[in-house]
């Protein structure tokens, strides 16, 4: 195995995942009534989980991460602080958001060889991300189970929390498939596919979350809906040879714009919604990372 590949692969997905994972657990917590006080202690749980293993990463990350992903707007974009620190007023959920801060001082390297004891590290780490995805799917997949029965509401859609276990098994594919030695990741075309249907549900949950009188924004969330649903379609149908990466790119890169707009007029009060900043900036930060992907 690749041993510097390893650990910067690593090391990245947790500074991407970790981040998402432990606001997929306050979106659950800051989403149950009263009546579900064990469900919200334990995506607590999860939340204080991630806050741990990406503050490891983070830690472990200096001089190792590549320029590239630290400059995507993936680990954190403008509006993040911001967006945590307006989140936890809103909720009552304790965020660190020291995290944020300690990320924004990363810089990056050109590391030619890791050393052993770092080896060591981030495999423990990969370890305890793991237990804690298993963990946090099952939650995840419990939730969705018993609002699927009429056992449980929530104010979180049953599509999103299907988006947000399909999220958190990429996660654990792609640890999984490091810690055997298969450093390559995705393909193309699966990586299409996958991050083209999050990126149609993000349109569909902002459209649902707006507030009726927001007319413009609500049509234009459905414009890119149905435009993710199409290349979705070709992207499942399409061989190694006939990508539609570059579409996806150019479909993306406006789509990030206006995640961009709408991350600013939620944070600045501008835009009338049931929106979180957090989740606005949420959704921004994996539209960043998508182009990422796409564009290296």
């Amino acid at each position: 195995m690749d041993q510097t590949r390893y650990v910067t692969l690593s090391l990245e997905l947790h500074l991407f995942f970790a981040r998402i994972m432990k606001e997929h657990s306050l979106f659950l917590e800051a989403g149950f009534t009263p009546a579900n006080g064990d469900f919200t202690r334990k995506a607590d749980f999860y939340k204080r989980g991630f806050e741990s293993v990406l503050r490891r990463a983070i830690g472990l990350s200096h001089g190792i991460t590549d320029k590239c992903v630290l400059n995507s707007g993936e680990i954190f974009t403008e509006f993040t602080a911001n967006a945590e620190r307006q989140t936890q007023c809103f909720t009552g959920i304790p965020i660190d958001r020291e995290l944020t801060a300690a990320a924004a001082r990363l810089r990056c390297g050109n590391p030619c060889r890791v050393s052993p004891a770092l080896c060591r590290q981030v495999k423990q780490l990969n370890q305890t991300a793991l237990r804690l995805l298993d963990g946090l799917i099952g939650f995840k997949e419990t939730i969705l189970k018993r609002v699927l029965c009429c056992r449980m509401f929530t104010m979180n859609y049953p599509l999103l929390i299907e988006h947000i276990i399909r999220e958190g098994k990429l996660y654990r594919t792609l640890l999984r498939d490091a810690e055997r030695g298969d450093l390559c990741g995705q393909s193309m075309k699966e990586t299409e596919v996958f991050w083209n249907q999050i990126m149609m549900e993000h349109a569909q949950f902002i459209r649902g979350l707006l507030d009726p009188t927001e007319d413009a924004l609500i049509q234009t969330s459905d414009t890119f809906a149905q435009e993710y649903a199409t290349l979705l379609a070709r992207a499942r149908e399409a061989n190694d040879r006939s990508m539609t990466c570059q579409e996806s790119l150019t479909e993306t890169l406006r789509f990030r714009d206006f995640k961009t707009a709408g991350a600013k007029g939620i944070t600045d009060c501008k835009i009338r919604s049931v929106i979180l900043p957090l989740l606005a900036d949420h959704v921004l930060r994996e539209a960043n990372h998508y182009i990422r992907l796409l564009s290296t």
